[in-house]
Order: structure tokens, then C-alpha cells, then sequence
């Protein structure tokens, strides 16, 4: 009995093999070398050539035929496999994110300037950031989130590791429009692997209006990673 023996008597069957006492393993047995020797050994099937013959080159010409091919399939890899950048802020009870490359500034709560005839629940007015004049807007109202005061307040984390929270503002660049918004909290840049990202649930990405991407896990709570352009293009339509 040598036609897969292995299988049969072997490591893979019930073990009965005398050999097994020598060998301990059908890897190492001469009879198990043999066959795989065989295998690779044995003469190809008839037409097998040229079959892969005219696989491969259907294959290099539907690769050739569309140039953007090749690249498009790379930057696609380097996008799967690329951590993602973000802040995570929180607004009132809720935890959201946008991508690094939006914020320019963090600063400390800045006198707000209230404009005649234009200020509104979404515009709030004008920031002084660095000598700058720029518009500040309520992410919040703009999102429909639960309003909660914005005074400091104790947080615990990390078993007995106590620290203070206090709001900030953030200035952001979207395609080159620059808004500024106050946070109750902000963590800081982080960098998020793409298998801790979620598909935003069906219930949510069917309502009429949703400014969710993707859900993100860090540190064990659900983070509404927003999506900038559907955001700020919104505002804009909303204020202007």
C-alpha cells in the first residue's frame, strides 16, 4: 500500500504504519519523498504548454491594453494597506474624527464676533486666530447633535489616572476654505489601521442625511469618522 499511503495509514489516517516508529512523520519517509518526486517529475498533460501559453498572453494584453491598469491596482494596495490619519474630537456625548490633513491649528476658546443680519445657529460669527478674521461655525447644530456644556470637568481613565478636559477650537482647511469650530475634547492625532474600520450600518447610510464614512474602534468606543467634503459642502449651502 503506497499510493498515498499517508492518507491511508499515515499521519493523515489511523496512524497504523509500522514506519511511524522510525520516521515519526510521512514527511520524512522515503516512500512519501518518492511520490512527491514523482509528482513533479511526471510528464506534462498534452496541450498543457500551449494552453498556458495563450493564457498568459491574454493576460499581458488585458493588463496592456488599458495603461492605468497597473497603477490604479497599486494605489488601490498602498490605500488598503496605508494606516489612516485622524483627531479625534468629541462633542458633546459623541466621539468623531476627521482625516489629519484637514486641521491647521488647535488653539484655546477665542472671543467670538458676532455678525449683523448673518449670524445663525450654524454661524456663529468671526475668531481672531493669529490676526486672521475666520468664520466659526457649530459642528454641532450642523450635525443635529445633543447640546452639553463645555466647561471643564473630570475625566478617569486608565484605572485611578485622573485629568482635567477643557474645549478648544480647531481650525480646519477644507479644499481651501478655513473654518473654525469649537470641541469639547480633543485626543490628538491618531494613527487607525484600516481592519479596525466599519461599514457604516445599513439604518444610518439609508437616512436622508448622514455625515458618517466609517466607524472606527479605538479604545473600546465607536468613533463616527466623518466624511469632510459631504460636511463642509453642506455647510457652505447652509450658510451662504
Amino acid at each position: 500500500m503506497t499510493e498515498k499511503c499517508w492518507n491511508q495509514i499515515g499521519i493523515q489516517g489511523d496512524r497504523s504504519c509500522p514506519q511511524l516508529n522510525t520516521f515519526i512523520h510521512c514527511r520524512n519517509c522515503p516512500v512519501y519523498t518518492s511520490a512527491g518526486r514523482n509528482l513533479l517529475q511526471r510528464e506534462a498533460p498534452e496541450n498543457y504548454r500551449a494552453e498556458w501559453t495563450d493564457l498568459l498572453a491574454q493576460t499581458r494584453t488585458a493588463i496592456t491594453s488599458d495603461r492605468n491598469a497597473l497603477p490604479q491596482l497599486q494605489r488601490a494596495t498602498a490605500e488598503f494597506f496605508e494606516p489612516l490619519s485622524l483627531v479625534i474630537f468629541r462633542l458633546g456625548v459623541e466621539w468623531l474624527a476627521l482625516a489629519a490633513s484637514t486641521f491647521q491649528e488647535i488653539t484655546p476658546p477665542c472671543t467670538l464676533h458676532t455678525l449683523p443680519h448673518r449670524t445663525n445657529e450654524i454661524l456663529l460669527g468671526l475668531v481672531n486666530i493669529r490676526g486672521e478674521l475666520l468664520p466659526c461655525i457649530s459642528l454641532s447644530n450642523l450635525l443635529g447633535l445633543e447640546r452639553q456644556s463645555t466647561h471643564a470637568k473630570p475625566l478617569n481613565q486608565q484605572g485611578d489616572l485622573t485629568r482635567t478636559v477643557y474645549s478648544r477650537m480647531v481650525v480646519v482647511n477644507i479644499q481651501g476654505d478655513i473654518w473654525v469650530f469649537a470641541v469639547d475634547e480633543i485626543e490628538g492625532i491618531h494613527r487607525c489601521d484600516r481592519h479596525l474600520i466599519e461599514e457604516v450600518p445599513a439604518v444610518v447610510s439609508k437616512a436622508p442625511v448622514t455625515y458618517t464614512k466609517w466607524i472606527v474602534n479605538w479604545q473600546d468606543k465607536k468613533v463616527n469618522y466623518l466624511d469632510e467634503e459631504f460636511v463642509f459642502s453642506t455647510l457652505k449651502r447652509r450658510i451662504l
